[in-house]
This record gives structure tokens, sequence and C-alpha cells, in this order.
């Protein structure tokens, strides 16, 4: 039988010291696990189900991942040392962006159709502007789109895409940006990077062209894994799921080995669980507030649900530009999971949010109050 182990932390306090120092760092951000629960299950093609759960402190891990099975062991440890990982910051071209508090990456879409903001940036001076004002305003990214992955969104040839990013890329980087771009082909990956790019976002997880696995390795970025459930042109199709939370990690895992086996380097890697990609409203819910077991997959995490259909879908099916406060409420759920680069159209807002939260985390690791002198 095959099985495979997953730990979920869950219970967070604002320092070490709330927990007389039985709490740690989660992937060397600003958030603090003190309780986890260690699961195992069968794998999806066995039906699917947990098997048997425990629950486990810092100092009681051991213990507990001593009762797994031998074939499951090994990577149950590998993921207990994961969730302790500080991620080195990423080096983007002359731009450092560091991964120990949540960072903010701004979204420019120069398409048509994309289902928030399209048309609104696809000219050059409109995308310049744009730009410039989510760079004034902090974000430490920018990420360029040509192509909208929005549900029933036609595809767009890659002569007409790399028309399209080329020149916004040029100009964010002409601007000393850190620039991602937002593609899942190669031939446009190569074109932005020609351009100044230094960031691939792939919403495919690099399996949609094959040659784009051998670009990013080839080129030394980091590169962007999302979880989409489509393998074709419709990335929203097949989102048939025994357990979203643990198949999302499954499928994640798989992508950052198969990113490894074509030359990508560790470093180089970041995962996105694809929030608004072929997954209903009940399982975009189940994957944010499972966002911290993401980590025990050693990875940096992105988080893309702003403006997202789920928002809508709570707030009285508010339009994509109503959805500024459901945005940051999930933007902020992501910081409390620990979550390092948050995908947004609203940087701001979010910033502003960002700074507040990370001033609460501050004075709690150093407000000792209620602690004996």
């Amino acid at each position: 039988m095959i099985q495979h182990a997953y730990i979920r932390p869950f219970g967070f306090v604002p320092g070490p010291q709330a927990e007389h120092g039985n709490a740690i760092r989660l992937a060397g951000g600003m958030v603090y696990a003190s309780r986890f629960a260690v699961i195992l299950r069968r794998a999806k093609e066995q039906g699917g189900e947990v098997v048997d759960r425990w629950l486990a402190a810092p100092d009681t891990m051991a213990e507990v991942l001593a009762q797994l099975p031998d074939d499951v062991a090994g990577d149950a440890e590998a993921q207990w040392a994961n969730l302790t990982l500080a991620h080195p910051a990423l080096e983007l071209g002359a731009r450092t962006v560091r991964l120990d508090q949540p960072q903010v990456m701004g979204i420019l879409n120069v398409t048509p159709d994309s289902f928030s903001d399209g048309g609104a940036h696809d000219s050059p001076d409109a995308a310049r502007e744009h730009a410039a004002a989510m760079l004034e305003a902090g974000a430490s990214i920018i990420d360029v789109g040509g192509e909208s992955t929005r549900p029933g969104a036609k595809p767009v040839w890659e002569g007409d895409e790399i028309a399209r990013v080329v020149p916004a890329i040029e100009a964010c980087a002409a601007m000393g940006a850190a620039v991602s771009v937002d593609t899942r082909k190669a031939a446009v990956m190569e074109a932005a990077i020609e351009a100044g790019a230094t960031l691939i976002n792939d919403v495919s997880g690099l399996t949609h062209d094959p040659r784009a696995a051998e670009v990013v390795a080839r080129a030394g970025v980091p590169v962007v894994l999302m979880h989409a459930p489509g393998s074709g042109e419709d990335l929203h199709e097949g989102g048939d799921y025994d357990n979203v939370v643990f198949d999302v990690f499954d499928a994640l895992r798989a992508r950052r080995v198969a990113a490894l086996e074509a030359g990508i380097e560790a470093r180089n890697i970041l995962l996105d669980p694809g929030i608004g990609f072929g997954k209903t409203l009940a399982e975009n819910l189940a994957l944010i507030n499972a966002l911290p077991l993401y980590h025990a997959l050693g990875h940096p995490l992105l988080l893309g649900a702003s403006r997202k259909r789920m928002i809508g879908a709570m707030s009285n099916e508010a339009e994509a530009d109503a959805r500024l406060g459901g945005s940051v409420t999930l933007a902020v759920k992501g910081m409390d999971a620990g979550v390092q680069l948050h995908r947004v159209h609203d940087v701001p807002e979010t910033l502003q949010a960002r700074n507040v939260w990370r001033g609460l985390r501050d004075a709690a690791l150093t407000d000792f109050g209620d602690l004996p002198g």
C-alpha cells in the first residue's frame, strides 16, 4: 500500500516566548507555530483516505514521527525540517527581495480581456504609469501578463503575447523594478528574460510548453510553479479532488521534483496552490485555511487571491473591481500563514495592511509583560 504523510501547522502564537520556546519560526518568517497535525493518508490512486492522525508540538514531534511507517518516515522528517527552513532572498537582477517578511507583487495586465482590469493598461503609457504607481507604493516585484487565464479566455498566439509584454517589461526594468512575467510559453519566457524579466510565473507549473523547464533552467532565474488541474488550453478543467488540500500538495510536490530533474535549482523554485484555478468556493477556502501546510514542501509560497471570483461569491456577487475588502482579508490570512509573496491588484492598500500586520508582529516579539520577572 502506498501512503503519504503530511505535517500541518494549525496552532500559532505571537512569538516563541508565549510557549516558553516550544514553537518554531515558520519558514524563516514572522509567524510562529506551536501545534501540528501529522497525517497519514493512502495515495490518491488507492482511495486517498486519511488513515491516522497525531497531534504534536516541537518537543514531541520526534516521538510522533517515530510512529510512522518506514516508507513515509523519511519524507515526514524532511517536511519537519522544511517547516523551519529560512529561505534566502530572491536575487532578481539588481534587486534583492527578502523572504523573511511578506512581500507584495503588483499585477500589470497588458491584456484586453483579463477578468478584473482587462484593457486598463494595454497601452504603453497606461502600463508605464500603473507600474510606476505600484513601485512608488512599495511593490517589490511587478508581474507582467499578456494572456488572460480567466475561465473561458481564448489562447493568445505567442507572437501577440510577446508584443504585449516586452514593451511593458522594458519600461519596468528601466525604472529599476524587479520584473516577473506571467506566461506559460517558452518563447515568451525567452523574450521576456531578454527584455529584463528576472522571474517566471507559470500558471501551468511548466507543464504547458515542453521547452519551458529547459528555458528556465538555462536562464537560471527563479520560477513560480502554480497548481492548475487542466493539462491543455483550459487550466480550469479536471478539478476532481479526493481531498483538495492533500491533492494539491502532492501535485506541487510532483512539479517540484520535475523542475529539479530538469536542472532548475531548488533555491529558484517557488510554489503557488492556484487559488481559483479549477477549484470550487469550498475548495478555495480549504486551501487558504491550509496554507501553512505547504511550507513543508521547502520552498517560498506565492498567494494569488486578489479580486478572485470566490470573493464575489461571498459578497453578494460583487464585481471584480469592488472586491478590495475581500482581497486584503485574504492577503492578511496569507500573511498569518507565513506566505512570502502576495500577488495583488491593489498594491497600496495591501501594503498598508502588511505594514500594520508587521507592526503587530514586531510588538508581540518584544512584549514580555506577562512573563515572570
